[in-house]
């Protein structure tokens, strides 16, 4: 597997960018992509993780150790990455791609909040609730924003034909730019790469 995630993800950083189509502002009253919705209701209420015990305890040390002077609480911790790696898991996202962008947008603050409204871990902006009928959704509760999150990840990359470059602008609202995917690739290289 690691090789063909790194295989992936250069293959993605190698695809040409086409004209860079702007994401519709929320602001502005403009519609979201309905297939979009569709994919965050579909995967509400669903959960899956790790193959055996010992793929979940070898990358949850690793992952932990590489994490702990961010997350110094053991006990969260290990449950923290335990909740990404199920959530990436049922998204088809490599977890640690997830982590390189929990680690970018809010360097794991769970009650972390933009300046634009998003929430969260993984900043998700708040309309999604309404878009998907579900209100009642806190987007400060890990759970409910790494399933947000993870979902919205993975739309927007399979929107762009497995192009990370593109799919991670997407994600953050700056598509035809480089700066928001580099970061979080510099992460996946320096923190979060597989072993």
């Amino acid at each position: 597997m690691p090789m063909r995630f790194w295989t992936y993800c250069a293959a993605s950083t190698l695809l040409l960018a086409g004209a860079a189509a702007a994401q519709p502002d929320v602001s502005a009253g403009q519609a979201y992509d309905p297939a979009l919705r569709d994919a965050l209701l579909a995967t509400v209420g669903e959960s899956s993780s790790f193959a055996d015990r010992f793929e979940a305890e070898v990358w949850l040390l690793d992952m932990s150790t590489r994490l702990q002077k961010l997350l110094p609480d053991t006990r969260y911790r290990l449950d923290l990455l335990r909740k990404i790696h199920a959530e990436a898991t049922l998204a088809e996202l490599p977890p640690e791609l997830v982590l390189s962008v929990i680690h970018v947008e809010s360097r794991f603050d769970r009650f972390a909040l933009s300046h634009a409204g998003a929430r969260g871990m993984m900043q998700v902006m708040p309309f999604w609730k309404n878009e998907i009928g579900r209100p009642d959704d806190n987007l400060f509760d890990v759970d409910t924003n790494l399933r947000y999150g993870c979902t919205i990840l993975k739309y927007y990359v399979d929107l762009e034909r497995g192009n990370l470059q593109r799919g991670l602008a997407r994600y953050n609202g700056s598509l035809g730019k480089s700066w928001y995917p580099n970061l979080v690739f510099k992460a996946l290289s320096k923190t979060y790469y597989r072993q």
